[in-house]
């Protein structure tokens, strides 16, 4: 008999960070009417991570309480060790237990790499980056005490593929797939699993255009179309215990569209019995290299068609 989504979490206490708002909330509602017992986190910061508001994680969990499940607010940033620890805290005391994790809070601070202020670069790294960290690993001895846990990392094609004014985001979010890929195998041993959703979804950049003519107007419909909604059955699927044999590895959401994102691989290799010289790199190794070079790709280069 195959386990149906509704056994496979009911009872699962998960911590969801930055769950108050778009596709953090989608996830924790998703959980929550599911049968997950669930941790809101939320500090209730600004796009730019200023400022704090208990109101949208206490508004998930009546939400969540109100269709019959079971949630508790929490209010800590995760960018600092001792605030994520009291997340953690959170669902041992609420619930016992702490069976997943779900990294996805963050903030945004764009700019061209060459104005972008150090404040702005640490701060999207001590958000994303330092507290995927701090919260998984806060989270660390307990799933190795009782052999069995998930984590899932919200990540982005800023990252892995690239975007432009994004130098800090995209890098925290490339090492959070390494994070995960690194943890994945630490945990292995004690029945543990990480994994990362790179989602694609609707917000406010995408409600600012403008659409012209037919054309623009469906594409920007299509566009419409990318709900934060469509993202949740994928992180809770990664969360439940029907994703037991999925480890290690990162997806994207689109829509209703699922894709296996591709990890770094040699690609082309030289080799040169009497070693490289400046020269010879140049005359033999780049040039029969250079054919498999990556382009300046931007997701929407890579992700050329439209959402389906």
């Amino acid at each position: 008999m195959v386990m149906d989504a509704g056994t496979a979490l009911a009872g699962k206490s998960v911590v969801v960070t930055g769950a108050g708002r778009g596709i953090g909330r989608e996830v924790a509602l998703e959980l929550g009417q599911r049968g997950a017992r669930v941790v809101v986190n939320d500090v209730g910061a600004a796009i730019n991570g200023t400022g704090t508001d208990s109101t949208p994680a206490d508004e998930v969990v009546a939400e969540i309480r109100a269709a019959g499940g079971d949630a508790v607010a929490n209010h800590d940033s995760v960018a600092e060790w001792a605030s994520a620890s009291r997340i953690i805290g959170t669902a041992m005391d609420a619930f016992g237990c702490i069976d997943g994790v779900v990294n996805n809070a963050g903030i945004l601070r764009d700019k061209f790499f060459f104005n972008m202020d150090p404040d702005d670069w640490k701060a999207v790294i001590d958000v994303h980056l330092n507290g995927s960290f701090f919260v998984s690993r806060a989270a660390a001895p307990q799933f190795r005490a009782q052999g069995s846990g998930a984590y899932v990392h919200l990540v982005s094609t800023s990252g892995l593929i690239g975007n432009l004014g994004q130098a800090n985001y995209g890098a925290a979010k490339l090492g959070i797939a390494a994070m995960s890929k690194c943890i994945a195998m630490d945990m292995a041993r004690y029945g543990v699993r990480s994994n990362c959703v790179s989602p694609f979804a609707n917000s406010r950049m995408i409600g600012s255009i403008k659409a012209g003519d037919a054309e623009a107007q469906a594409r920007l419909a299509k566009l419409q179309a990318m709900e934060p909604a469509k993202i949740a059955p994928m992180v809770a699927y990664l969360v439940s215990d029907l994703a037991a044999a999925v480890t290690g590895q990162i997806f994207a959401v689109r829509a209703n569209e699922i894709f296996l994102m591709s990890q770094s691989r040699p690609l082309r290799s030289m080799h040169e019995a009497t070693g490289w010289t400046v020269e010879t790199i140049a005359d033999r190794a780049m040039p029969a290299m250079s054919q498999n070079f990556y382009p300046l790709d931007r997701s929407q280069d890579v992700f050329t068609w439209d959402p389906v």
